[in-house]
C-alpha cells in the first residue's frame, strides 16, 4: 500500500466548524482566539487541528510565560484517514512553531472522565505533568452543561440560572500535557515530568464535553491512537 500523502495549511473558520461538529465527538467549536491547521491527506480534507489563545489567561503563567508565547491545543477533529494521528499532529506542531516565532510552548488537556488518557501525547514525546485541580461540572439527566454559563465567567456573557433538576457533579483533575517549543523552555520543565497515565474507562453516563479544554480525537479515532501510542518514539 503507498504512505499517505499528508500535508497541512491554514484552514478556514467554515471548514474548522464543519470538522468539529461532523468529527469531534463534543460537536462544538472552541472559544477564544483559534490557530486553526487544516489537514489534508492525498488532497482530501480530512479535519482540522485547533490551537487557541486567550480562553484560558493564566494558561502560561506557572511557567513564566506571557499570554502570548503559550497557547492551548484544543481539538483534533478528523475524519476517516490512514496516516496516524500522532503524525498528524507532529507535522501540525511543526508548522505552528514555524509560523509563530514567539510561542514558547502549547498545553493540552486529557479529560479522564471521558476516558482519554492522552495518547496521541504520549505517542508525540510530550512532558506529562500531572493532572489540574479537581473540579464540578452541572449535570441534567446525565448531560454535561457547560459550567461557564452558569458561573458567571462566560466571556462577557450574563449568568444563567441553573435549569430545575440540575445536579452538581465532582470531577478529577485532567491530565496536563506539555510541548515546549524551544531548549531552553524544555530544560525548564523537563522536572515536572511524571511517568505517562493508562487508559481508563469513560465515566457512565459522562455525557458531552463542555466546549472548552481537550483535544482528543473523536472516540472512534481512540483504536488508532492506541496503536499510536506503541510507535511514539518514529513520530515525536
Amino acid at each position: 500500500m503507498a504512505k499517505s500523502n499528508v500535508r497541512v495549511d491554514w484552514a478556514t473558520h467554515d471548514a474548522a466548524a464543519y470538522a468539529c461538529k461532523k468529527w469531534h465527538y463534543t460537536k462544538t467549536v472552541p472559544v477564544g482566539k483559534l490557530v486553526k491547521i487544516g489537514v489534508w491527506e492525498n488532497d482530501a480534507f480530512i479535519g482540522v487541528v485547533i490551537f487557541t489563545w486567550g480562553a484560558n489567561k493564566d494558561l502560561g503563567k506557572p511557567y513564566g510565560l506571557q499570554l502570548t508565547e503559550c497557547c492551548e491545543l484544543v481539538r483534533v477533529a478528523l475524519s476517516s484517514h490512514e496516516v496516524q494521528v500522532s503524525r498528524i499532529l507532529a507535522i501540525s506542531l511543526r508548522f505552528l512553531k514555524q509560523s509563530s516565532p514567539g510561542l514558547r510552548m502549547v498545553v493540552s488537556f486529557a479529560d479522564p472522565v471521558q476516558g482519554h488518557h492522552g495518547g496521541i501525547y504520549q505517542a508525540t514525546n510530550w512532558i506529562y505533568a500531572g493532572t489540574t485541580e479537581k473540579s464540578h461540572e452541572f449535570r441534567l439527566n446525565g448531560k454535561r452543561l457547560n459550567k461557564r454559563a452558569y458561573t458567571g465567567h462566560n466571556f462577557g456573557k450574563n449568568r444563567q440560572e441553573l435549569p430545575a433538576g440540575s445536579v452538581r457533579v465532582e470531577l478529577p483533575g485532567k491530565h496536563r500535557y506539555l510541548m515546549p517549543l524551544d531548549c531552553q523552555m524544555k530544560i525548564q520543565v523537563l522536572p515536572l515530568a511524571q511517568p505517562y497515565p493508562k487508559r481508563v474507562s469513560p465515566e457512565r453516563g459522562a455525557g458531552v464535553q463542555p466546549a472548552k479544554g481537550g483535544a482528543d480525537p473523536t472516540l472512534t479515532l481512540h483504536p488508532a491512537e492506541a496503536g499510536d501510542a506503541s510507535d511514539g518514539a518514529s513520530n515525536g
